[in-house]
C-alpha cells in the first residue's frame, strides 16, 4: 500500500493503517512523486491511499487495484489520467457527522438572526427580534448523496420545510425531492436557504451564480434568500455572490469554499455583509476514523468482497 497526501502526514496514516492491516507493507511519498521508491518496489503496490496525488503518482504503480481518496470529492483526483481501476471515494460517519454539524449551524446562524443580534451588541443596543418559526422556512438541499441525506433528516427533526434536489430521482420518505433541470427551477422558487453538498462536474461547475439567486424566494421569513455552499469552490461564482450580498439579491451567505484556496486577500468577499466565511474547514477527515473505514474496505477486498462506495468516473461522483 503507498499513502500520499497532501498537506497531511502520510507516516501518521500509515501507522494507523499498519495496525488495523498487520501483515501488509506500506509506503509514503509526497503528493509530487519526489520521493517515490524505486520501480521495483512500486510493483508491489495493490492499494493507493491518496488526497491531491500528482500524476507521477498516479501513474507509476503497474499492479495498482484500487484508489482510495481520503475526501468525500474526487474532482482533483479526476482531472488526472486515472488507471482503470476501481476509485473509493471517502464515506465515514465523523465526516458524515461534521458536514451535518456545519450545515445545521449555518442554517441556524442565519435562521436565529445571529448576524442583527451580534450588531446589536457592537451598538450596545438590547433589540429583541420576532422569532421566525421554522416551518415556514424553506431548505433547500442541492446534492442527495450520504452527506445531504443526513443533513436534511436533522433539519427535518428541527421542523424545517426541507428540500432536495439530485441530478436523478430519489425517492426519499418525507422529504420532498426533485431531479434535473426542471426540478431545480421548481424548487429554487420555493427556497429561502439553498444549501449546496454538491460535488464539482462539468454540469455543477459555475452553478450557483446570479441568475440562480434571482430565481430564489424573494418574499420569505428571512427577508431575502440565503446561501449555504460546503459542497465545491468551483460549483459557486465568487464575483456573482459579492454582488449579489450588496444589492441585496441575497440576504446573507456562508461559504466554506471559493473558486481560489486559500481566498486572496483581495477578493471582495471579505468584506461583505452578512457573510461567514470559514477556510474549508466543513468536514475534516480524521486519521483515526477514516484509516478504519479504509483498512475495512481493503482487508475485505483482499478476501475477495466487493468494494463500497465506488466513483462513477463518466459522472465524477
Amino acid at each position: 500500500m503507498l499513502v500520499s497526501c497532501e498537506g497531511m502526514d502520510p507516516a501518521e496514516w500509515g501507522r494507523e493503517l499498519a495496525a488495523l492491516c498487520p501483515d501488509m507493507e506500506f509506503l509514503a511519498a509526497r503528493p509530487d512523486g519526489s520521493d517515490l521508491p524505486d520501480a521495483e518496489t512500486l510493483t508491489r503496490v495493490r492499494y493507493l491511499v491518496a488526497w491531491k496525488p500528482s500524476q507521477k503518482v498516479v501513474s507509476s504503480l503497474p499492479a495498482l487495484e484500487a484508489i482510495f481518496y481520503m475526501g468525500a470529492g474526487v474532482d482533483h483526483l479526476l482531472r488526472l489520467d486515472v488507471p482503470d481501476v476501481p476509485v473509493v471515494r471517502s464515506v465515514d460517519e465523523d465526516l458524515t457527522r461534521q458536514m451535518t454539524e456545519y450545515v445545521v449551524w449555518q442554517v441556524l446562524h442565519h435562521h436565529r438572526q445571529a448576524e442583527a443580534y451580534r450588531a446589536a451588541q457592537a451598538g450596545r443596543r438590547w433589540e429583541p427580534l420576532d422569532p421566525i418559526s421554522a416551518p415556514d422556512v424553506g431548505i433547500g438541499i442541492l446534492g442527495l448523496g450520504v452527506l445531504g441525506t443526513d443533513a436534511s433528516e436533522v433539519l427535518k427533526r428541527l421542523g424545517f420545510h426541507v428540500m432536495g434536489w439530485s441530478r436523478t430521482p430519489k425517492v426519499m420518505p418525507g422529504l420532498q425531492t426533485f431531479s434535473g433541470e426542471a426540478g431545480l427551477a421548481a424548487m429554487l422558487p420555493m427556497t429561502d436557504i439553498l444549501v449546496s453538498i454538491l460535488p464539482l462536474t462539468e454540469e455543477t461547475c459555475g452553478l450557483l451564480n446570479r441568475d440562480l439567486f434571482a430565481t430564489l424566494r424573494k418574499d420569505g421569513p428571512l427577508g431575502g434568500p440565503v446561501l449555504i455552499n460546503a459542497g465545491r469552490g468551483g460549483s459557486q461564482v465568487d464575483a456573482d455572490i459579492a454582488a449579489a450580498l450588496r444589492d441585496g439579491t441575497l440576504k446573507g451567505a456562508s461559504l466554506d469554499v471559493f473558486e481560489t484556496e486559500p481566498l486572496p486577500a483581495e477578493s471582495p468577499l471579505w468584506d461583505c455583509p452578512n457573510l461567514v466565511i470559514t477556510p474549508h474547514v466543513a468536514a475534516s477527515s480524521d486519521a483515526k476514523a477514516l484509516s478504519r473505514t479504509i483498512a475495512g474496505q481493503i482487508n475485505a477486498h483482499r478476501n475477495g468482497e466487493p468494494l463500497r462506495n465506488i466513483v462513477d468516473v463518466s459522472r465524477g461522483y
